[in-house]
């Protein structure tokens, strides 16, 4: 067994702790947002794709994607795991398409969709992000 090579029982452990809601990136945006006296309401069920971050009163949501789950064309996006990589090619495929046909459903709901990328958190102004209708 390599030093990257898990046994299942080892692999299933580090899966299960992955979130798909409050991520230190998530955490990070919504924490800077906040403090630019935004509000928003959190993973709204009835939204397609559960958008992250949503701000009815500007008919606006935002995505928080990290790069490796949702195929982000960065270093870490472009990551391609060694160990079962057919599944995770496909895998990640399924997920930018499910992104895609998400934002298409919430554009024609008449919703402005923002996607901001785990890697762009280091260097992003969250005064910037095109929240406000202008």
């Amino acid at each position: 067994m390599g030093t990257d090579t898990f046994n299942k029982k080892k692999r299933s452990e580090i899966m299960r702790a992955v979130k798909s809601r409050d991520t230190k990136p998530e955490i990070t945006l919504r924490k800077q947002l906040f403090a630019l006296g935004l509000r928003y309401r959190l993973n709204v069920k009835d939204l397609p794709g559960k958008p992250d971050l949503v701000f009815p009163r500007h008919k606006t949501v935002v995505f928080v994607h990290g790069c490796f789950w949702h195929g982000h064309h960065c270093k870490r996006g472009n990551r391609q795991p060694k160990q079962n990589a057919e599944y995770w090619k496909d895998k990640i495929a399924r997920n930018k398409a499910r992104d895609k046909k998400n934002a298409k459903a919430l554009e024609k709901l008449g919703w402005r969709v923002i996607t901001v990328w785990e890697c762009e958190l280091k260097t992003l102004d969250p005064a910037k992000l095109p929240i406000k209708q202008d």
